[in-house]
Formats: C-alpha cells, structure tokens, sequence
C-alpha cells in the first residue's frame, strides 16, 4: 500500500508561511534543493491545496525561464509530469498533469492507495495535512527546518487537540544551516 507524507519547508518556530504570507526565508540552498530533486522522484502523485498548487505553477513552464540553472531545470522535468491533485472549492480547472479531485480528501487518498503504482502519496499545503492529520492519514512527517523565527503566520502543525507518537526515521543536517527530520507514525 502507498505511504503518504506531508513534506514541507518550516521556520524554526514552526511556519510554513510568514505573518506577511512570504516564504522568502526558505529559498533552499544547492544541497537542499538537490535533496528536493531526490526527494521528489519518490512521488507518485502530489496532493495539492489551492495555494500550494498556485505556487507550484511557475514549474510548469519553468523550462521557458532561460535563468534556471541545470538543477533547477531538472527539478521542472520532474515536477511538470508528475500527476497532480488539486483540492480547491475556487478553482473550476488546473493545467498541466492536474486534475482537481473529485471527492473528499479521505475518499481520494483511500481510492489512491488502492490504485497500483509506484511512489508515495505527497500532501503539500497545511490545510489539507491538516485535515489528512484529522483523520489518521499521514503515514509520515518530513521537516526541513530553517534558521529562522517568523514569528507567526501559517503553521506547519495545525493544533488538533491530539496526540500522535512518532518515531524518528532520519535526520540530516546540510551546510550546517539547515537541518531535515523524518517521523514515522507510530501505530
């Protein structure tokens, strides 16, 4: 069955996103970027809110972007065919290998992990991990920290009035800046 994860960049203090709804502070540096790349040829199809999912939209046709260095370039390669669900109550249509979902967040991941294929189950956007958290579907957490206080804005953790133990599968620290962590649900 497909593992699914909720991956995300946080300030130490832990936000997604800024009071001011920036992200400037989390531009990986090479190593962190190249750890994305890896990352993400583990995915078989990314989750999406409708923020996130207007974010990522850049990589669609990122190869058009004559700056992108050759990592950056690979990054889009992996990205634009990667299938893609879009949870939007605004959106009438997405582009790309985007589709929006057809029912419910439990409904899709259950429908989902039925389906034969390879590589997990990836939840961007912290509204729908939140809700994906609600109802026990995340199977792992994975935090890349930056050095930075924000001070406020979108948590990475939603409070949820429950506990959920984890169990730490990898850490790794890079530049000695940056430090990932990976949890498994303990079940």
């Amino acid at each position: 069955m497909r593992s699914v994860s909720y991956s995300m960049s946080v300030s130490l203090d832990g936000y997604i996103v800024g009071p001011d709804g920036g992200f400037d502070w989390s531009a990986p540096d090479e190593g962190v970027f190249r750890f994305w790349i890896d990352d993400i040829r583990e995915v078989g199809v990314h989750l999406l809110g409708r923020r996130l999912y207007e974010t990522m939209l850049y990589w669609e046709t990122a190869e058009q972007d004559g700056s992108l260095d050759d990592s950056e370039l690979e990054f889009a390669a992996l990205w634009k065919p990667l299938p893609k669900v879009v949870f939007s109550t605004t959106l009438s249509a997405v582009q790309g290998n985007a589709r929006l979902a057809s029912g419910g967040l439990a409904e899709e991941i259950e429908r989902l992990r039925a389906e034969p294929g390879e590589g997990d189950i990836a939840i961007g956007g912290a509204t729908l991990a939140t809700e994906a958290a609600a109802s026990d579907l995340i199977d792992e957490y994975r935090v890349m920290v930056y050095p930075v206080l924000v001070g406020g804005g979108v948590p990475f953790f939603a409070r949820q009035e429950r506990r959920v133990d984890l169990e730490l599968v990898e850490t790794r620290t890079f530049s000695s800046k940056f430090v990932y962590l990976r949890y498994r649900v303990a079940r």
